[in-house]
């Protein structure tokens, strides 16, 4: 056991979150996302929300701070001005945990897609709620 490192992070999902370096991407991804046909590393956590591993993730995560968008979700498809609950609940995460509070980014749904595939890792969730999936990218902690 550790202390202060939330218990649904698995040991494979802690050891990621280390080996990553600074500008990786980290996909926290919904039970519908491709996730296994698109990432070389791809974590379950089924039954959790993507909500509580956004959460978890940047308890640990350094957002990073070189960049305009450290944080992207995916547009709705055919309706890009939509923002789903799921989406401001990130966006709420976002603002009240991770050391760089970032206004969220969007990208379409195949350019997500593509960026996803270039990620360190993959997190596959239980997430049942449509458009939950969001990509970090890892920052510095100073010294």
């Amino acid at each position: 056991m550790l202390r202060n490192i939330p218990a649904i992070l698995s040991p494979d999902v802690l050891w990621t979150l280390r080996a990553m370096g600074h500008g990786d991407d980290l996909v926290i991804a919904d039970a519908n996302f491709p996730a296994t046909a698109l990432g070389a590393r791809c974590h379950r956590l089924d039954g959790l929300s993507a909500t509580d591993v956004l959460q978890a993730v940047l308890t640990v995560l350094p957002l990073d701070r070189f960049v305009p968008a450290p944080a992207v979700v995916m547009e709705v498809v055919d309706d890009p001005e939509i923002v789903p609950p799921i989406v401001t609940a990130f966006q709420d995460i976002t603002t009240t945990t991770a050391d760089n509070p970032a206004t969220l980014d969007r990208l379409e749904r195949f350019a997500f897609y593509g960026r996803a595939k270039s990620a360190f890792a993959i997190i596959q969730t239980g997430e049942t709620r449509l458009y939950g999936n969001i990509i970090l990218k890892k920052g510095v902690i100073a010294a």
